[in-house]
Order: structure tokens, then sequence, then C-alpha cells
């Protein structure tokens, strides 16, 4: 049953007898589970859990359930929502007051290492790169992005090997020539 928009309640995406709080027992522990993978942060990975059902009920007058399965379409925007949070985490800035020589649990990884393997993943192919980052930086299993790619998990896993084995060798050449 849908109803009109002038009463701020948005359409439902489930069938009659589900509703979101089902769903959210349904996949709620699988996209905590998922965030968790990718943020290595418990609170974090619960906001992102919250923001992903706030977002599928904003967007819920553009769910087709022809086009993908609740599961689908939710893991897709939890994607989304992980990605989002990685990236702000990324721009966090370090406080003034901390000493350059000391370290802090806001420092990320090297300057130069990172442009390094910027400049070796645009060196791949788009395939092994696509599987590469979502898998080893982003966290998500060969189940979740064959689901979303619609491309088999061993066709998956093969493009990881010669992908990271690809990235390997660059990384070794632009080494040496340091």
């Amino acid at each position: 049953m849908r109803r009109e928009a002038d009463d701020g309640v948005r359409p439902s995406i489930y069938p009659d007898s589900l509703s979101i709080e089902s769903a959210y027992d349904l996949h709620g522990a699988e996209l905590f589970g998922f965030a968790l993978n990718a943020l290595q942060d418990r609170g974090a990975a619960e906001e992102c859990v919250q923001e992903t059902f706030v977002r599928a009920w904003r967007a819920a007058d553009r769910y087709d359930r022809e086009r993908a399965s609740l599961r689908t379409w939710l893991f897709a925007i939890a994607r989304n929502v992980v990605r989002d949070a990685f990236r702000a985490r990324q721009r966090i800035p370090i406080p003034a007051e901390q000493g350059l020589g000391e370290s802090s649990p806001h420092q990320g990884p090297d300057p130069t290492q990172t442009m390094m393997l910027v400049q070796a993943l645009s060196a791949i192919s788009s395939e092994h790169r696509e599987v590469v980052v979502a898998v080893h930086l982003l966290g998500f299993t060969y189940a979740e992005l064959s689901e979303s790619l619609e491309v088999p998990v061993s066709t998956l896993r093969t493009r990881t090997y010669y992908g990271l084995r690809a990235l390997r060798r660059v990384m070794e050449e632009m080494e040496g020539e340091v």
C-alpha cells in the first residue's frame, strides 16, 4: 500500500508482511558485519547500519523489486555509506598540539607509500583494480562482490590473484626507479 508524501510517510519498499523492523532483523547483522569488517570500528559500523536504513527509507520510492532483492539493494546502499565513512575518516586532521615525532592514532600511512600505491593501482587493468580495491581496501567478501557485480566468485578470486601480482610487479619497478 502506498501513501502520499503529504503525510510524511514514505511508500513501503517491503512486502505487506515485512516491515522495516523485520528487514533490519533479517539483514541488520550482516550489514553490521560488513561495515565492521571495512571500518574496524564498532561505533562507526553501527552508525553505518543506521544510515543505511535511513537512506533506504528515504529512497523507498526508487526501489525496484524486479532489479534486485531487498538484501542486494541494502548492501548497495551500505557500500556507499561505508565508502563515505571511510573517506570522511581519511579527512580527519591531525591536532596541531601533537609533535611531529609523536605517533597519533589519526596518522595514516606514509604519504609517499600511499602515492606509490595509487600510481601502481592506476597502472593495472580496471578489472583487476576494481577487485583488489573492493576486497583488500574496502573489505568486501568475494560473495558480496560476486552478487553486486554478477561475476562468479572463482573469476573474482582469479582477478584478485593476477591483480595483486601485477600490482606487486609495478610497485617493485617503482621502488627500483627511486
